[in-house]
């Protein structure tokens, strides 16, 4: 199971509307100018990601929950996404070849394929996201923000 922690943004009839904040790279190995993690958070804007998860207790705006989804729904999704255009790539590349003779047929059916398994892979993944296997589910709730009050005590105080 990975797990990651979210923020609660809302709780209306057994649903929470949570957010996940996007993990920027980390920075800490020594390929930092050749990491495709990197250079990935830097292009998009997106900073936080908002998913709908059944919760039958009531949560509160601000709550942190602690989401789980299984290894095998994730890695499935990441094959399917990768490996789909990766497939239609080289089969419709190769079978382009075979009909026409030119690279440039191949070039051609290739990024036919390509799109194509592009395609055919964001078509599929509807369907797979409404399995009940690949949905985050919450693992542990921590306190509301209104439970936790912490005091200090001023240094004119002691």
């Amino acid at each position: 199971m990975i797990k990651e922690w979210a923020t609660v943004v809302s709780w209306q009839n057994g649903v929470a509307l949570v957010s996940c904040d996007v993990k920027a790279a980390c920075g800490s190995c020594a390929s930092r100018a050749g990491c495709g993690s990197r250079v990935l958070n830097k292009l998009g804007p997106q900073t936080t990601h908002t998913l709908q998860v059944p919760s039958e207790q009531p949560l509160v705006a601000g709550q942190k929950v602690e989401l789980g989804i299984a290894e095998g729904s994730l890695l499935g999704s990441a094959m399917l996404v990768y490996l789909t255009p990766l497939a239609g790539l080289f089969v419709l590349g190769g079978l382009f070849q075979m009909l026409f003779g030119t690279d440039l047929a191949a070039m051609c059916g290739a990024a036919l394929g390509g799109v194509g398994g592009f395609l055919l892979a964001r078509g599929y993944s509807q369907r797979l996201a409404d399995r009940e296997a690949w949905q985050p589910v919450i693992l542990n709730v921590a306190l509301a923000p209104d439970q936790l009050r912490v005091e200090s005590l001023s240094s004119e105080a002691r």
